[in-house]
C-alpha cells in the first residue's frame, strides 16, 4: 500500500536538474506528464530510472501506465529520478552557461535605441549629459577641500568613522587617488582594528603603510576628526567582544 505523503526526489535529465516532490499515489502516466515541463521530453519518449543509494538503478515501466502507481517502487527521499529520451535524434544536452558565447551589443547600436537607461539619461540631462556636469563636479570637489580645511584634517591626526562610531583610527593620507572614480580628495585611514578594506594601497599603488584589512579610503564627510584615544585591551572603552 503506498503512502500518501509526498517524497522529494532529485529529477535529472541530459539538460536539467531540479528537486521535485512526488506523490506516491500518482500513476506513471501522470508522473511523466508532470516531468515534461521539467525535462522538455514528451511523456511518450521518456524512460524513467530510479537511482537509489548503494543499489542498482530501477527502471520505472509498466504495461498499464494509467493505473500503475508510483508508490509501487521504493521511493526514498532525495533519490535520483533520471529521465532519458527514447529519441536517438533528440537535442544534446544544453551546454553550461560559461560555454555559451556571450552576445555584446555594439556601443553605437545601444546608443541609438530609444528605451534604455542611456536614452533616459540623455533625455533628462543626467550625469555626463548634464551641460553643467563639469561645473557641478568642480563645486563638489571645492566643497570637499573646504571641509578638510575647516575641520582641521591632518595626517597623523586621530579620527572616528560614523555612523556607529565604533571604528577608530589615524589619518594616514589626504589627497587625490586617480584610481578611484569621482575625483576630489580622499581620506586614507589606518584603523586601530582589523575592520578595513585594504592595506593602504589601491590597484597596486601604495598611499600609506598599514596591515591588511587595517586600511580604508573615505570621503571627508564620512570621517570625524578629534582627540579619539586608541582602543586597547584593558581600557574602559575597549571593545572586549573582539580581541
Amino acid at each position: 500500500m503506498s503512502s500518501a505523503r509526498d517524497v522529494p526526489l532529485l529529477v535529472t535529465s541530459a539538460s536539467s536538474s531540479s528537486e521535485k516532490r512526488i506523490t506516491p499515489s500518482w500513476s506513471l502516466s501522470i508522473l511523466k506528464a508532470k516531468l515534461e515541463p521539467v525535462t522538455g521530453i514528451p511523456p511518450s519518449l521518456q524512460k524513467l530510472s530510479l537511482r537509489l543509494p548503494g543499489q542498482k538503478q530501477v527502471i520505472l515501466e509498466a504495461q498499464d501506465e494509467e493505473t500503475t502507481q508510483i508508490g509501487a517502487w521504493p521511493l526514498v527521499a532525495y533519490a535520483e529520478l533520471h529521465v532519458s529520451s527514447l529519441d536517438p535524434s533528440s537535442n544534446p544536452a544544453i551546454p553550461p552557461p560559461a560555454d555559451v558565447p556571450k552576445y555584446e551589443m555594439p556601443a553605437e547600436i545601444y546608443s541609438s535605441l530609444p528605451d534604455t537607461v542611456l536614452a533616459y539619461k540623455r533625455s533628462h540631462k543626467i550625469g555626463r549629459f548634464d551641460p553643467h556636469a563639469s561645473e557641478n563636479q568642480e563645486l563638489k570637489v571645492n566643497e570637499m577641500w573646504k571641509d578638510i580645511h575647516e575641520r582641521n584634517f591632518a595626517v597623523a591626526g586621530r579620527c572616528i568613522l560614523p555612523p556607529g562610531n565604533d571604528r577608530r583610527g589615524t589619518v594616514a593620507y589626504i589627497g587625490l587617488i586617480p584610481e578611484l572614480p569621482g575625483g576630489g580628495p580622499w581620506i586614507g585611514v589606518r584603523l586601530d582594528e582589523l575592520t578595513g578594506k585594504n592595506d593602504g594601497s589601491v590597484n597596486g599603488r601604495r598611499y600609506f603603510e598599514c596591515g591588511m584589512k587595517h586600511g580604508v579610503f573615505l570621503r571627508p564627510e564620512r570621517v570625524d576628526v578629534g582627540d579619539w584615544p586608541e582602543l586597547g585591551i584593558g581600557r574602559e572603552d575597549s571593545d572586549l567582544e573582539e580581541i
